[in-house]
């Protein structure tokens, strides 16, 4: 059983590419604990956590596309090395401004900040993508995909409790923790060998971009499976960008609350991706990863009208498992389906449809959120996300049958 759910780690590049990644993401979950609760104690208002998520999140929807073909025409690890030290320095300047006391009653240094880290994830996501699957053999790739959710996740549940302990102390150091934790990846990529090899092309990367989209709309599903990852991140992403606003005005806690609330959702997706790894060989992916995304609509709104702080937490904790089977699945089918000189391309697309899902449904919470509550919002929102399943299920088949 441990030996089929961990069978990707059998290969040295991934092993080293899993542990430095996971290192980086949990200082980055450091850093999301203190810029969350920061924007929204400064603004007092809900708007402005939606804005910083929208600025973080819309330069992956705009540039995600070129990102990708620069992928498939060049090292991928260069590309995801120029995003890594460009990421460092952001956290390190967050770090700087915030000990020099320049953040008092302002947030548009943070907002400017995010749009860079975002600029630099649309062109280092695609590009992270599409190395994974460079690094094991084809018939390990949906295990390797699931660890790699792991790995994330796991830093989900690690990072805001060490960020909610630096938090008390300063967030000086969750921006500064952060920084440092990007040597890490940095690391891991100069010692990885991957086994793709760029091919000398003279298309423009206006045309690679064509190509890889013209590839999307010929192959079968692939169109409703990049529908669905915009769908499932517009309307359930916004959940865990508004948990300071559960945590300060719900449940009139402060940032431990918040911390518990983020714990329990990493900790359920750290043993959803687990599941998701141990199951070799699942039949109807499709069919399950819609099912999952009815439950998780369903949990969605039950999560945002309770108001007992340990229901809560649980109801948080399930769907954060049931969206990692969703997400796992999905990913898992683009990637198959996926020959390794498109990835870059066709990963790309799946990322701005993914990730662009993110700045959308945050900034038009956010708005709602002025004149209805953020909880209202979101559970309305998790009635959405179970009819799209259901639709996807019963009427637009192409998914299901995959």
């Amino acid at each position: 059983m441990l030996q089929r759910t961990f069978k990707a780690f059998q290969y040295r590049d991934f092993r080293v590419m899993f542990f430095g990644s996971c290192t980086s993401s949990v200082g980055t979950w450091m850093q999301t604990v203190a810029q969350s609760w920061l924007v929204f104690a400064i603004s007092r208002s809900s708007f402005y956590l939606g804005l910083d998520s929208f600025l973080g999140q819309i330069p992956i929807f705009l540039f995600s596309l070129v990102g990708g073909a620069v992928a498939d025409r060049v090292d991928r690890r260069h590309v995801l090395l120029g995003s890594q030290y460009v990421q460092m320095t952001c956290a390190f300047t967050l770090a700087v401004i915030f000990a020099a006391g320049l953040l008092q009653h302002r947030v548009w240094p943070i907002l400017t900040l995010s749009f860079i880290v975002g600029l630099a994830q649309s062109f280092g996501g695609p590009a992270y993508s599409a190395l994974i699957p460079s690094l094991v053999k084809n018939e390990d790739l949906p295990n390797a995909i699931a660890l790699n959710s792991i790995q994330f996740n796991l830093a989900r549940v690690i990072g805001p409790m060490l960020g909610g302990i630096a938090l008390g102390v300063s967030a000086t150091w969750c921006f500064g923790l952060n920084g440092l934790s990007f040597v890490a990846v940095i690391v891991s990529l100069y010692m990885v060998q991957t086994r793709f090899a760029p091919k000398r092309t003279g298309d423009s990367i206006i045309d690679s971009v064509k190509q890889g989209i013209h590839f999307i709309r010929g192959r079968d599903g692939m169109v409703g499976l990049i529908a669905l990852a915009f769908l499932m991140t517009l309307l359930s992403f916004p959940l865990l960008v508004f948990l300071p606003v559960f945590a300060k005005d719900v449940f009139h806690g402060g940032p431990t609350y918040f911390t518990i609330l983020l714990c329990s959702s990493g900790a359920g997706s750290v043993i959803g991706a687990l599941t998701v790894a141990s199951l070799d060989k699942l039949k109807q992916r499709g069919r399950v990863a819609l099912m999952l995304l009815v439950v998780l609509g369903l949990l969605m709104a039950g999560f945002s009208l309770s108001r007992i702080f340990p229901l809560s937490a649980f109801l948080l904790f399930l769907s954060g498992g049931v969206l990692m089977g969703v997400f796992a699945s999905i990913s898992s089918l683009v990637q198959l389906i996926t020959p390794n000189e498109m990835r870059g391309r066709v990963m790309s697309v799946y990322n701005v449809a993914f990730r662009g899902g993110m700045p959308f449904g945050s900034l038009v919470v956010g708005l709602l959120s002025v004149r209805f509550s953020a909880p209202t919002v979101l559970a309305v929102n998790g009635v959405l996300l179970s009819i799209v399943g259901l639709w996807f299920l019963f009427v637009h088949r192409r998914v299901a049958s995959l």
